[in-house]
């Protein structure tokens, strides 16, 4: 008996020791393979947007209006600039100087000439070939090739019509040229027109001195003592005699027409019938009206 209970013994040690290694290895493996949970059958609106392709992000930029960077793609946009430069400097300038100016130093030798092949026939450019030492320059040209307070005095009185001056073509070409017009007004030289808004300069004309008169005071105090009339008297006067203003418009009354009485016409005599009763019917076609 003590043999089979050693082999018992022996066969229960083998059973719990070989128990415990496959619980080790179950709790070794089991945080590898745990059971996946069940994918929800719709993805929620979170999971959509990161599966989405993520665009770069792009800076806010107003396309409405070009950066003003100083050069351009165009070749136009560039002879612009050239433009404004020779019309802000006012002095002459080369090609060289412009090709500077614009940044272009770089580019190819065609297209530096072809920019100043436009400005050459350009009707905003003078260009002198034999301009500093021959290589030649270009100056803007403005409306009115004025830039001092004698030459536009000049201007005004060599003029044939008394047609004035406007003030925007001469800052065109002269940047100086309000606060000359305003001088030469104190001095009452030029008679000048001002916009409401900015009291600014719009247009000049010579205030000639020959034509002023001096009026005896006599004649001043009758033309002060004659009255007007208030304005709306006028206006109610000419209406009186049947004269319509212009910004009325005139309505024509025309008469009512009178309507026509209808008369009865008399009925003309038609087909006869009852030819059968013609022996005792009477005729009283005598007595109608």
């Amino acid at each position: 008996m003590s043999y089979l209970q050693n082999q018992i013994h022996a066969f229960k040690s083998s059973v719990n020791s070989s128990s415990s290694k496959i619980a080790n290895k179950r709790s070794t493996i089991a945080p590898t393979n745990a059971t996946p949970s069940p994918a929800p059958s719709q993805s929620s609106p979170a999971n959509k947007n990161d599966l989405k392709r993520k665009r770069p992000e792009q800076a806010n930029i107003v396309y409405s209006q070009p950066a003003d960077t100083g050069t351009g793609r165009n070749i136009m946009t560039q002879v612009t600039y050239a433009i404004e430069y020779l019309k802000t400097k006012g002095t002459p300038q080369t090609l060289t100087d412009l090709i500077s100016y614009l940044s272009l130093q770089n580019r190819e030798k065609g297209y530096q000439r072809t920019i100043g092949t436009i400005l050459k026939n350009h009707e905003k450019v003078d260009y002198d070939p034999k301009n500093d030492g021959g290589e030649g320059t270009f100056s803007f040209r403005p409306a009115h090739n004025i830039r001092s307070s004698d030459k536009l005095l000049g201007h005004l009185q060599s003029q044939p019509t008394a047609q004035g001056l406007s003030v925007r073509d001469l800052k065109d070409g002269w940047p100086g040229a309000e606060a000359a017009i305003d001088d030469l007004e104190n001095q009452r030289k030029l008679l000048v027109t001002r916009n409401k808004k900015d009291n600014h300069a719009k247009m000049v004309w010579p205030n000639d001195p020959s034509l002023k008169f001096q009026i005896d005071d006599e004649f001043q105090s009758m033309w002060h003592k004659i009255r007007l009339p208030e304005p709306g008297a006028l206006a109610d006067e000419l209406e009186k005699e049947g004269l319509t203003p212009a910004n009325k418009s005139r309505s024509v009354k025309t008469k009512p027409k009178q309507q026509e009485k209808k008369t009865k016409k008399p009925r003309k005599g038609g087909k006869t019938t009852n030819v059968h009763m013609m022996g005792v019917l009477r005729d009283y076609s005598h007595l109608k009206k």
